[in-house]
């Protein structure tokens, strides 16, 4: 079986282990061993992303490859355990900007390594399968998009005439201003020709199931969706394309997916969630949609599954997974 995954940041990097926890790991590329029954190729937003003091960061990307890779710091659910912040220290005492995002000296390594493959002319495709050489995800990490693609998010400009916007990007939005600024939109801003990395739509085409994982409706599928030709894959592989809820009773379990719900208008609810998605059936994305245990949803045209949604441990998360694979028709080990 194929299975190609939707994923954004911790909640997408927690439900991927228990989508390998289901089916198996898939062999990196290249290494030795039997062919697998099963293979997972996971698709990551790219939005987040960011240029700071010099370096490529790509927090999605990395958050996935550090979980199921075993070196994440599980209590903080992003970054490398057992960091040191030196580099931290030494930039605020030199007054370097940003001094609100934090650089941990493990994670800069990676940065820095993905920088020097960059300005050696390697798309970030090839520099993931590179640093996923060292991690063995037993998942393959994709990139959305080889091209710019970043997330940014209009405000009213707090140095500015009343009523004056200005777009910053995505991660001053969340990290800085904790979301809680007056907001009113979001803009994917990079190439005007952005396309698909290599690989991505074929796995979309030739999926046997596509999951969108919990991730934030909005800033991580929304903007994986967001990538053109990526909508299009989805409404006509052949596949079933089922999501999961990321709420339980109607609240986020972290992040601040209704903080970026209310920016467009759409309800903090399972039901207003996969109605924002859309049914394939009409002009959406959804065939199927698994929703918390006590939570309700009813949108036309879409299968509608309920189970327990906590990703406590692997096996958990595997149940929930074999629960959303049920939900649209498909067999699962």
């Amino acid at each position: 079986m194929k299975v190609t995954v939707l994923v954004g940041g911790v909640g997408g990097a927690r439900f991927l282990q228990g989508v390998r926890e289901l089916f198996g790991p898939t062999p990196f590329p290249g290494g030795d061993g039997d062919r697998p029954a099963h293979s997972v190729t996971a698709i990551v937003n790219v939005g987040d992303d960011a240029w700071m003091h010099g370096v490529r960061i790509c927090p999605d990307l990395d958050t996935c490859m550090y979980t199921l890779g075993g070196g994440i710091d599980t209590e903080r659910g992003w970054g490398h355990r057992n960091e040191t912040w030196n580099a931290k220290e030494e930039l605020a005492a030199y007054g370097a900007d940003p001094d609100w995002f934090g650089l941990g000296d493990r994670d800069l390594a990676t940065h820095l390594i993905r920088t020097q493959m960059l300005d050696a002319g390697f798309a970030l495709s090839d520099i993931t399968a590179a640093l996923c050489k060292r991690w063995q995800p037993g998942v393959r990490l994709l990139p959305v998009t080889d091209d710019r693609h970043e997330t940014h998010v209009v405000i009213d400009n707090p140095d500015g005439e009343p009523g004056e916007k200005v777009a910053i990007h995505f991660q001053e939005w969340w990290v800085r201003h904790r979301a809680q600024v007056p907001t009113h939109g979001f803009a994917q801003v990079g190439s005007d020709d952005a396309k698909p990395a290599p690989g991505v739509l074929d796995a979309i085409a030739d999926a046997d199931v596509v999951l969108m994982a919990p991730s934030n409706p909005v800033v991580s599928i929304g903007a994986i969706t967001s990538v053109p030709g990526i909508r299009a894959a989805l409404r006509n592989t052949t596949a079933p394309v089922v999501g999961v809820s990321p709420v339980i009773d109607d609240k986020p379990l972290r992040g601040m997916a209704d903080e970026c719900l209310s920016v467009i208008g759409v309800e903090t609810s399972a039901e207003a969630i996969a109605a924002h998605f859309g049914a394939r059936s009409g002009n959406g994305l959804l065939d199927g949609w698994l929703i918390a245990d006590g939570d309700s949803a009813s949108v036309d045209g879409i299968a509608i599954g309920t189970a327990p949604l906590l990703m406590t441990d692997p096996a958990a998360t595997a149940d929930m997974v074999r629960a959303a694979c049920a939900l649209v028709g498909v067999t699962t080990p």
